[in-house]
C-alpha cells in the first residue's frame, strides 16, 4: 500500500501534467472531438463543459479576437477563472462602469455566485480561460 506522501506526490505529477497538455492545446476533449477552428472576428465566445460531477463543472471558454460581446447573463455558482491564453477582457456589469483587466498566462480569478456581466475581448489574439465553477 502506498503512503499518503506517495499518494500525494503521484497526485501533484498527474495535475501537473494534466494542466501542462491543457494549457498547450494537446488536451483531449471529452467529447473527443478535435478543438473547434479559429474564430473569425466577429465571432462570439464560446463555452463547453469538459467535466461535471458533484462537485464542481469544468467549462473551456474561448473569447475570440474582437469578438461581438457575449450577452448579458448570470453565472449561478462562483467560479474560478485559470487563463490559459494572455490578452484583455473587459467586463461589463448592469450600472457600473465596465472594468478592463489585462491577463498573463496562468492568472487566476475569482467571482462570486449570481454575477451577472458581459465579457467581451477587445483584443487582436483569442483568449482562452479554464472556468471551475464551484457547486
Amino acid at each position: 500500500m502506498r503512503s499518503g506522501r506517495t499518494t500525494f506526490l503521484w497526485g501533484m505529477l498527474a495535475g501537473a501534467s494534466v494542466m501542462a497538455l491543457v494549457s498547450s492545446g494537446i488536451g483531449v476533449r471529452a467529447s473527443g472531438q478535435a478543438p473547434a477552428p479559429p474564430a473569425t472576428s466577429l465571432a462570439r465566445p464560446t463555452s463547453k463543459v469538459v467535466l461535471e460531477n458533484g462537485r464542481v463543472r469544468v467549462k473551456d471558454a474561448l473569447f475570440p479576437p474582437g469578438a461581438a460581446a457575449a450577452s448579458m447573463h448570470t453565472h449561478e455558482l462562483a467560479h474560478v477563472g485559470v487563463i490559459l491564453t494572455p490578452g484583455t477582457l473587459v467586463f461589463t456589469e448592469p450600472g457600473k462602469p465596465a472594468e478592463t483587466v489585462t491577463f498573463d498566462v496562468g492568472s487566476v480569478g475569482f467571482r462570486e455566485a449570481h454575477v451577472t456581466h458581459q465579457v467581451t475581448n477587445p483584443g487582436p489574439s483569442p483568449m482562452r480561460v479554464i472556468e471551475v465553477e464551484l457547486k
